[in-house]
């Protein structure tokens, strides 16, 4: 496996871990269809919560959540109205989440921005 590869797996364990020791239920990961994958979705009470996550060792190109752009965003509501769709009766309210994740070898930070759109 390639070791970027290796590092966003680490950020996706570490963002679940995050979101369940704030009480986030997880209900998929990794989640694929035709139009592309959502990283995490989880349960905040009613609330069912897309999240995606960004991973980077260091902030020499950029935060992690710069890298979630306008078209992301659209992307990233797109790809919630699809799991919206595959998993009807889940009811509740929709929000998308994006997770920042910057592991050093001084320690992570994770920085987690609700509802973004």
């Amino acid at each position: 496996m390639a070791r970027k590869d290796e590092l966003g797996r680490k950020g996706e364990q570490l963002a679940v871990d995050h979101l369940t020791a704030l009480g986030y239920v997880i209900i998929d990961r990794n989640w694929r269809c035709a139009i592309g994958e959502i990283d995490i979705v989880a349960r905040h009470g009613s609330t069912a919560v897309v999240v995606e996550v960004k991973t980077r060792s260091g902030t020499g190109f950029g935060h992690p959540l710069d890298a979630v752009t306008p078209r992301k965003l659209a992307r990233l509501r797109r790809l919630a109205g699809a799991w919206c769709d595959a998993h009807e009766g889940t009811g509740g309210a929709l929000r998308i989440d994006v997770i920042g994740v910057v592991v050093k070898p001084a320690g992570v930070t994770i920085d987690h921005v609700k509802q973004v759109c």
